[in-house]
Formats: structure tokens, C-alpha cells, sequence
């Protein structure tokens, strides 16, 4: 529930504080990236590569703009000295990975 004093005041703020306002609001909701262990970035790898010879769909979660996200495909390339992995409709970079699941 909102506070209702901070929405009263809002009104007569100017459009630049309420703006600052509303993304130190949503700053406070940001999710901070996990560190993965070796044990995990091996995990991730093995699977990567499993998925990469057998021609096997992938999902995987990644960490973008302060939060997690999810996508599904089919596996294109993995490229370690660019750091990013290739699926059909889009690039990830290598590090914004969190976990990877083969379908």
C-alpha cells in the first residue's frame, strides 16, 4: 500500500523530483547478480556443450537490466573469447548466465 502523504505531496512536486522520486523507488526493487561458483560455471558449461553437439533445445536463465529473465532454443554457438553463446533469435553474453537447462 502506498503512503498516501508522499502521493498528497507528489502533486505539487515538479516533474523532475517525482520522476527522481519513482526510480529511486524502483532502484530499491533491483535484483543484484548472483556469483556463481566453479562448480556452477562448470554445470553450466557441460551443458552448453551438450546441447551444442547433440542439437538440443536449451533453456536458459540470465540476469539483464537488474533482474532475471528466461529464454528457450535451440543452441547456435558458443564463442568463449567473445564471451557470448549464439540461440536462434538472440546473443547473450557468457557471463549474464545464472543457470541452463536442456529440454
Amino acid at each position: 500500500m502506498e503512503d498516501r502523504g508522499t502521493k498528497k505531496w507528489t502533486s505539487i512536486m515538479l516533474p523532475e523530483h517525482v520522476k527522481a522520486l519513482k526510480e529511486m523507488w524502483a532502484e530499491d526493487e533491483w535484483k543484484e547478480k548472483p556469483m556463481l561458483d566453479e562448480q556452477q560455471l562448470t554445470e553450466i558449461n557441460l551443458r552448453l556443450q551438450l546441447a551444442l553437439h547433440n542439437d538440443l533445445t536449451v533453456e536458459i536463465e540470465y540476469f539483464k537490466n537488474h533482474d532475471y529473465h528466461k529464454t528457450r532454443g535451440k543452441l547456435l554457438g558458443v564463442d568463449p573469447l567473445l564471451n557470448y553463446l549464439r540461440l536462434e533469435e538472440m546473443e547473450l553474453p557468457l557471463d549474464s548466465l545464472v543457470s541452463v537447462w536442456i529440454d
